[in-house]
């Protein structure tokens, strides 16, 4: 096994999850090869969302996620991931909250990722596809939770 190139392989993805929590777009963008693929298993959006090249999933992220209405955090473990040369596959486990402050909804949900990674000798690894399905999502009303108090993150 390739240490190396699993442990850069991790610094990726936990790259990817923190850029998309941080809205460093430029960071999340040099994660991702350019033909890249997303196939984003969420119900939120009234159905699984497919998205074809890294132009168009970045303009997804900044159209659905940026500014500070919406915050995120996603985190992710127990890797696995298999190295065949230039090219690895890994699967993780991960759950996600998203807070919309404007609708006032909170959404958490969990599910396994299952990539697709390439190194170049230019730009290291990228993701080359990224999906999921979720095992759960829920959404609720903060107006549904009386005693739900913010104390970081911004919300009132």
């Amino acid at each position: 096994m390739d240490l190396i190139a699993l442990e850069e392989i991790r610094r990726l993805k936990h790259r990817y999850l923190r850029s998309v929590d941080q809205k460093s777009w430029d960071e999340l963008e040099s994660s991702l090869t350019e033909d890249a693929v997303a196939d984003y298993g969420t119900r939120t959006m009234g159905k699984p969302l497919v998205l074809t090249g890294r132009a168009e999933i970045m303009q997804f992220m900044r159209d659905n996620l940026g500014g500070e209405e919406i915050l995120t955090f996603h985190f992710c473990g127990q890797p696995e991931i298999d190295i065949d040369g230039d090219e690895a596959n890994g699967t993780w486990a991960f759950e996600d909250t998203v807070i919309i402050k404007e609708s006032r909804l909170v959404i958490k949900g969990a599910a396994y990722y299952v990539e697709q990674y390439v190194r170049s000798p230019e730009h290291g690894w990228r993701i080359k596809h990224i999906t999921y399905n979720r095992v759960y999502e829920v959404m609720m009303s903060m107006d549904d939770l009386p005693s739900l108090k913010f104390l970081a993150g911004g919300t009132s």
